[in-house]
């Protein structure tokens, strides 16, 4: 208690007081905890992280599950780290800390986050990546422990979650490319058990109907989310005996790959196929511009740490907006890159 009682003094305040504007409580005036920050930062006081957790019974750590892959470590992919900015922005309001719990790719999900639950360094957890039938869901309503999810899936335990709004990329992408005469439109959709893979498929079915076009499972190309494999699906989608005439990507990181490998075979998006994908910094470069959907990541962080201690006791009373399961909307940006056209004037 050296640190907080030199603090208290420094303050002229009650050690109580000090303690709770530390740890974000409510009772505390926004004034008071202020000086109480400064003052912390000054003398340069930094609690005892273990000593605290055994004294409430909390770690002030929130985890975050993602599965590591070459989107990630090779690509360079930014989804992850714009939505752990916006989850930070909000954890740091009340002193909490947010950890990667990175599970590598080939790991079992559920192993690893058992493994990790076990070892009782968390008081709430965000898990991605949600598969159509997830275990992790199971378990962590089983052990009580607070958790949002990013994205929805079949195993349902009235968990609070986010999840991008795949149905209206699909019905917007898929009316878009109708309008302009594609009557074969290819999708490119995950080729694991996430959700969003069927999600999205079944969303595209239903627009293709409402557009009055036939489903032809051979149009659903199914891939992992790299570059590479997006370069991979160029040559399959040309290799195509019907070729279709228009593609939407699900993932934000295919579009180069797929550039590069229509470009090589002399085929040129916006000019003999149409393209439509999701935005990320690597397609902002592509020529011709990408037509693409975009949101704010950083917002989405936001949202899910909020909805995230809406769900933990300690912090309910300060976001009482109950269990929270909306879609993340998603936003047309034009570009060149769907310009080719079968309708004509």
């Amino acid at each position: 208690m050296k640190g907080i009682r030199r603090l208290a003094q420094h303050l002229d305040i009650s050690i109580g007081t000090v303690s709770r504007a530390l740890n974000g409580r409510p009772d505390v005036n926004e004034q008071t905890r202020q000086r109480v920050l400064e003052a912390a930062a000054t003398l340069g006081y930094v609690p005892n992280q273990s000593g605290r957790a055994l004294r409430k019974g909390t770690t002030g750590i929130v985890g975050f599950m993602i599965e590591t892959d070459t989107k990630i470590s090779v690509d360079g992919d930014s989804f992850f780290l714009s939505v752990f900015d916006g989850v930070q922005s909000v954890l740091a309001r009340h002193q909490l800390d947010l950890v990667a719990l990175l599970c590598a790719s080939g790991q079992d999900p559920h192993d690893y986050l058992r493994r990790m639950v076990g070892r009782g360094f968390v008081d709430g957890l965000i898990i991605s990546a949600t598969q159509r039938h997830d275990p992790r869901i199971d378990l962590l309503a089983d052990r009580h422990i607070p958790f949002i999810a990013l994205g929805r899936s079949l195993t349902d335990r009235g968990q609070p979650w986010y999840d991008l709004d795949f149905e209206a990329l699909a019905s917007t992408a898929v009316s878009r490319l109708a309008a302009r005469g594609h009557r074969r439109i290819a999708l490119a959709a995950p080729a694991d058990e996430i959700n969003l893979g069927y999600v999205l498929t079944e969303n595209y079915r239903q627009a293709l109907a409402t557009a009055g076009l036939p489903f032809d499972p051979a149009l659903v190309l199914r891939s992992a989310a790299d570059q590479a494999a997006g370069y991979r699906m160029a040559h399959d989608l040309l290799a195509l005996p019907d070729r279709p005439t228009a593609i939407l990507l699900a993932n934000e990181v295919l579009s180069v790959g797929l550039y590069r490998g229509l470009i090589e075979a002399g085929v040129r998006p916006g000019r003999d196929i149409a393209v439509i994908g999701r935005d990320s910094p690597h397609a902002r470069f592509l020529s011709p511009t990408l037509t693409s959907f975009e949101t704010s990541l950083r917002d989405l962080g936001v949202a899910l740490a909020e909805a995230l201690l809406a769900a933990m006791p300690a912090f309910a009373d300060l976001y009482p907006q109950g269990v929270v399961r909306k879609l993340w909307p998603l936003a047309l940006r034009e570009g060149d890159s769907d310009a080719f056209t079968l309708v004509r004037g």
